[in-house]
């Protein structure tokens, strides 16, 4: 059976010109085939991996299995992704992002728009707390739809804050994706963080814009609070929740990210840290219950195994791949892509831009970036700059209709009266911003080397 099915896929690749190197193409056509039947990532991978390596008759490659496996676990980078997911968990199991809306939403509120300027700190702050965009976006649809609708917002210009606000995450420290590339591409932790404080900071200043432009010129669509509501809480409440609520996770956050990018702590003992920060943040508000630990621990075991299973996973269909010539596949797309270096890159940024369409970010990550990433590095293009090229791109890509993550996310948990149009028209406005984002981080790298450099990493 080896013989006769591999035999076939042989002669349709002598049939199209790419001979052995067919068996790539079939691979990860399969890979997506799986996943479109609802196959999990990680059995997919693995299957496809297996599979493919036995019809081209090079089972013998998986003697290195175990030692790619044994790579993955002992890579002290990838240990800190279960305590940051730990942190993320457990600041967003005892509803910080709630008290952190209530009191910023009060201090913004006489602004038009202040609401929604209220989300998009709300978003930085919880991006920079947890680094889980699913977990944010969720979090802030439950908690500030049903508000944004009762105050008189616009349910497009509603939805899309939230999305926008939430995928923050993905590239405001200490993202997870920023600790993959970090791995995949062999940058430092702490550089990586260091480079992708200001362009996090400029789509968050740009989202912060626009609201304020929505509020000046379309007050119906982003209305002040009214006065009577923000008069419950008085100036001196207000200042004490200040202190109470914001600045416990802001602290955390700089204490956290301050020792990884000043080169004080590893990113293990940063991320330990983190995790006992927020234990504390959890016990001052009187928020650490025994429902909470055991809901924050269980999370953290189901989002930590699946980064993993995923990314031992990937260590089968990655041998697979380069034994089967996947990587001449690759060379020879490239070959393809006229305009020199900045075309390629500009290439391999609309294919992850594709990609993020259909798959989610860790297998992008661990999949395609390995794939492309070498011919990119041999062009002599920095590495920092690319992750944060990458980071940003798969941001926006999550945000994009029809099938942008983000979007789902919300709308299972919006009310029945806001519609898919309502979501989809309200993230359009916000992928401009995140592709005059990703423009101006093309054109002026300095945007994601400048801050590394000044602190000498």
């Amino acid at each position: 059976m080896q013989e006769i099915i591999g035999g076939l896929i042989l002669a349709v690749g002598d049939l199209v010109g790419l001979g052995e190197m067919i068996f790539p193409v079939f691979m990860g056509l399969t890979l997506f085939g799986l996943l479109f039947i609802g196959i999990p990532v990680a059995i997919a991978l693995a299957m496809s991996g297996f599979l493919f390596a036995y019809l081209g008759g090079e089972f013998a490659l998986f003697n290195l299995l175990p030692i790619r496996i044994f790579g993955v676990v002992d890579n002290q980078i990838l240990m800190a992704v279960p305590l940051f997911v730990f942190m993320g968990v457990m600041l967003e199991r005892s509803r910080l992002a709630e008290d952190l809306l209530d009191v910023i939403g009060h201090a913004a509120g006489g602004l038009r728009g202040g609401m929604g300027l209220s989300i998009i700190l709300v978003g930085v702050l919880m991006g920079a707390s947890t680094g889980i965009v699913g977990a944010t976006v969720v979090t802030l649809g439950l908690l500030t739809l049903p508000v944004f609708l009762r105050r008189g917002y616009s349910k497009s210009l509603a939805c899309g804050t939230i999305c926008a606000s939430g995928t923050l995450g993905q590239i405001i420290p200490p993202s997870l994706v920023l600790i993959l590339l970090s791995d995949i591409l062999g940058t430092g932790l702490g550089t990586l963080f260091a480079a992708a404080m200001i362009p996090g900071l400029m789509l968050a200043g740009l989202y912060a814009t626009y609201m304020l432009l929505v509020g000046w010129l379309r007050p119906d669509m982003a209305p002040a609070i009214p006065a009577e509501e923000r008069a419950q809480m008085s100036g001196r409440e207000l200042i004490k929740k200040l202190f109470v609520v914001v600045l416990p996770p802001i602290f955390l956050i700089f204490a956290v990210l301050g020792s990884i990018i000043g080169g004080i702590a590893a990113p293990t003992e940063a991320a330990s840290m983190g995790g006992l920060g927020s234990i504390l943040i959890a016990f001052l508000g009187k928020r650490l219950t025994k429902k909470v630990i055991i809901e924050t621990v269980q999370g953290t075991l189901r989002i930590s195994a699946m980064v993993f299973f995923i990314l031992i996973s990937a260590q089968a269909f990655s041998l697979a791949f380069r034994g089967l010539n996947g990587d001449e596949l690759i060379e020879m797309m490239f070959q393809f892509v006229p305009g020199g270096v900045n075309a390629q890159i500009i290439f391999v940024l609309f294919m992850l831009f594709l990609l993020g369409f259909f798959l989610e970010w860790i297998e992008i990550c661990y999949i395609v970036l390995p794939l492309f990433w070498p011919i990119l590095d041999r062009a002599g293009v920095d590495p920092v700059w690319f992750a944060i090229l990458a980071g940003v791109n798969l941001q926006t890509s999550f945000l994009t209709p029809p099938v942008g993550w983000a979007l789902f996310f919300l709308k299972g948990v919006a009310p029945p009266e806001v519609s898919s149009r309502d979501i989809y028209v309200g993230v359009m406005p916000f992928v401009g911003m995140q592709l005059i984002g990703l423009v101006l981080l093309f054109l002026y790298p300095s945007l994601a080397t400048w801050l590394p450099d000044a602190i000498g990493w």
